[in-house]
């Protein structure tokens, strides 16, 4: 007897939402060399959905404060920011902030390591 196999289908369905926000204070070098950037004091994370909001996200970030973009996805909605650790803080709050209360997001907190 010959068994069927099963096909799953995953649907993505994007709502408004900051899903993680994360800092990485004085990571371990070896994150800068797998993730190909440049060497900083510190690594903000955010994940976003729809996911050209890290369009909007790295504009508010490198415009609130002195942070990089180390990597900046459309098309999965992943923002990795650069800088000294007050400084990425810094523009991941004005990132909450302003996807909350002008887009009316739900934010998610910002975490540390």
């Amino acid at each position: 007897m010959e068994e069927q196999k099963q096909r799953v289908i995953q649907e993505y369905v994007p709502g408004k939402q900051l899903t993680l926000a994360h800092v990485i204070a004085n990571p371990d070098p070896v994150l800068y060399t797998k993730l190909g950037i440049e060497e900083r004091n510190a690594i903000g994370i955010l994940t976003l959905t729809p996911t050209e909001t890290a369009i909007i996200a790295a504009d508010i970030a490198t415009k609130a404060a002195n942070v990089g973009i180390g990597y900046l996805d459309r098309f999965t909605g992943s923002l990795v920011l650069t800088g000294e650790v007050a400084a990425v803080e810094m523009a991941m709050e004005a990132v909450n902030d302003f996807l909350q209360g002008k887009l009316k997001f739900a934010t998610a907190p910002i975490t540390r390591s």
